[in-house]
C-alpha cells in the first residue's frame, strides 16, 4: 500500500483546481448518504490519495459534491444502471464500473452485459490501483 501511495504521489498531475482530501467526518456523511458501509481499503484510498489526478482513469472522490467523481453521485448513477446495490463504485470507465465488495475485493461490472466480469478481479483497491490505474 505504501509503495502504491508513493507512486501515485510521484505521478500526480498538476491541475488548475486541485481536489482536497476528505476527513473521517466527511466519509461518515457519505456513508449516510449512500446507505452503505465503505470498505476499509476504499476509505483509506479516499483519505490518503483521492486528490491524485493521473492518466485516463478518474476514481471516485469524497470532498467536492460538485465534482463529477463525487462518490454519492457516481454511486447513484451506477446503481441506476444496474450495478448491484451492495457494491460501491470505485471508478467509471466508458460505461463500465470498477466496484468494491464489502470485503474489499474489486470487480468489473460490464455495462453491455449488466454482469460482473468473471475474469476481472483484484484483491483490494490497492491492487486495482497498481494493476489498472497506474498501468493505464
Amino acid at each position: 500500500m505504501e509503495e502504491v501511495i508513493e507512486q501515485l504521489r510521484e505521478l500526480n498531475e498538476p491541475v488548475p483546481v486541485p481536489l482536497d482530501l476528505p476527513d473521517e467526518e466527511t466519509l461518515v456523511e457519505i456513508q449516510e448518504q449512500i446507505l452503505i458501509h465503505l470498505p476499509y481499503d476504499l476509505r483509506e484510498y479516499l483519505l490518503q490519495v483521492s486528490d491524485v489526478v493521473y492518466g485516463r482513469y478518474e476514481p471516485v472522490t469524497a470532498s467536492d459534491p460538485q465534482s463529477h467523481t463525487y462518490l454519492p453521485e457516481v454511486a447513484a448513477t451506477a446503481w441506476s444502471l444496474g450495478v448491484p446495490r451492495e457494491l460501491v463504485p470505485l471508478c467509471e470507465d466508458q460505461g463500465d464500473y470498477y466496484v468494491v465488495e464489502e470485503d474489499g475485493t474489486v470487480l468489473l461490472w460490464e455495462a453491455d452485459t449488466g454482469e460482473i466480469s468473471e475474469d476481472e478481479t483484484w484483491e483490494s483497491v490497492w491492487h486495482w490501483i497498481r494493476d489498472v490505474w497506474l498501468e493505464s
